[in-house]
């Protein structure tokens, strides 16, 4: 899908590369299976967000895979682009590959693709009890905002956003 992208190394001895790739992969689907295994237990039925494969697969979402030195899978992300904004979805690195500087590069990368396909506004929503991933958001210019799009309040939910200029260098 896209051109190899350079290797990143990072604290310790994991060289990753990111990329954008189809989320049916086998390893890819059982990243997303481990992120709802960890996000179930958080949260009632009702404050799970997730979605399938078949939403992952549609023209409108940007996929991202990154993987280690062995071509392992160890993170993944989504955009998802409407006309008003770009949602961030499914945002997951294993634990193992936490607290490395990957999962902030993971996040640049998607808003970086999604921004030369003309998004301005990021959107996501994350739980209460992931304390790492509101850090990470909050560290990346996120700020915290109504529910969006067809979210409705939820004890259990923080929903956030990000604005950003068209151009790098417009100052804007």
């Amino acid at each position: 899908m896209n051109g190899d992208r350079p290797k990143l190394k990072y604290q310790g001895e994991c060289v990753v590369k990111i990329n954008l790739e189809s989320p049916d992969q086998e390893d890819v689907v059982r990243l997303i299976e481990e992120l709802d295994d960890y996000q179930k237990p958080l949260y009632p039925p009702e404050s799970h967000h997730g979605v399938d494969i078949a939403v992952l697969i549609q023209p409108n979402v940007i996929f991202a895979v990154v993987r280690d030195d062995n071509s392992q899978a160890i993170g993944c992300g989504a955009v998802f682009l409407t006309p008003g904004y770009g949602e961030l979805k499914r945002m997951y690195l294993r634990p193992q590959h936490r607290g490395q500087g990957i999962a902030g590069v993971l996040l640049d990368f998607l808003e970086t693709e999604a921004r030369a396909r003309g998004c301005t506004l990021f959107t996501l929503e994350t739980g209460v009890s992931q304390p790492e991933a509101l850090a990470l958001y909050a560290k990346a210019g996120y700020v915290r905002c109504e529910p969006f799009g067809d979210y409705s309040p939820d004890p259990f939910s923080v929903f956030m956003r990000k604005d950003v200029c068209r151009t790098p260098d417009s100052g804007q």
